[in-house]
């Protein structure tokens, strides 16, 4: 007998999933993260290179910065402009910097035409942070979610651009589940002195990208 079981927040679930998801208009695709210039050098040419690439950024780059400042946005009282101004000052380069502020915008654009009256244009972790507060989700679950995201539009880029098969992309970003859940847990509780930055070969790629002759994606 097949039963049929009712989430009680999965409207709210539903509304972050299309936030996130590649049908939204953010425009995450045309953003590469500094991975184009990592495959051009020859750091990523291979499904194990680029695996521990997008893990080092996940783990101590722009993936553990945007966790702390979606989780502190999320929570009640949140100064949203000083947590926007945080993000900002955390961008090591210009194209950082246009990548988070243009999702941010575009993020919050979609939203008020969608009649979101709470709609901001911030930074992309702080205006998804400021929308998800009225979903009644758990820090964890916004955060999983907004990280698997993240790591899933560098795999479409990775796929595209190194090239990866598709199969190996997916094996690439079904490994880095159990990271981003324990990132997730981690970052619930954490609060801005936990910021911090180690990826600082992906912050070089981010600021060279701007010098390659030809460019496919915007960072």
């Amino acid at each position: 007998m097949i039963t049929t079981t009712t989430m009680p927040d999965a409207p709210a679930l539903l509304s972050l999933v299309q936030w996130l998801s590649p049908a939204f208009p953010t425009g995450a695709f045309a953003y590469s993260h500094g991975l184009e210039q990592a495959v051009v050098l020859g750091d990523v040419a291979s499904a194990e290179a680029f695996a521990s690439w997008l893990a080092a950024i996940l783990d101590h780059g722009t993936g553990w910065n945007d966790a702390v400042l979606l989780a502190c946005a999320l929570r009640a009282g949140a100064d949203f402009a000083a947590l926007d101004q945080t993000a900002r000052a955390l961008s090591g380069s210009t194209e950082r910097l246009l990548e988070t502020t243009e999702q941010g915008a575009a993020f919050a654009l979609a939203r008020g035409q969608m009649g979101q009256a709470d709609a901001v244009a911030e930074a992309l972790p702080v205006a998804v942070g400021r929308a998800a507060r009225g979903l009644d989700l758990s820090a964890h679950t916004v955060i999983a979610l907004y990280l698997h995201a993240f790591a899933s539009n560098l795999t479409s880029a990775a796929v595209r651009f190194v090239p990866l098969g598709q199969a190996a992309g997916q094996r690439v970003l079904a490994a880095q589940h159990g990271r981003i859940a324990a990132l997730a847990e981690r970052a619930a509780g954490a609060k801005l002195d936990d910021l911090a930055s180690g990826a600082f070969r992906a912050e070089l790629f981010a600021m060279a990208h701007e010098t390659l002759d030809v460019r496919i994606f915007k960072t």
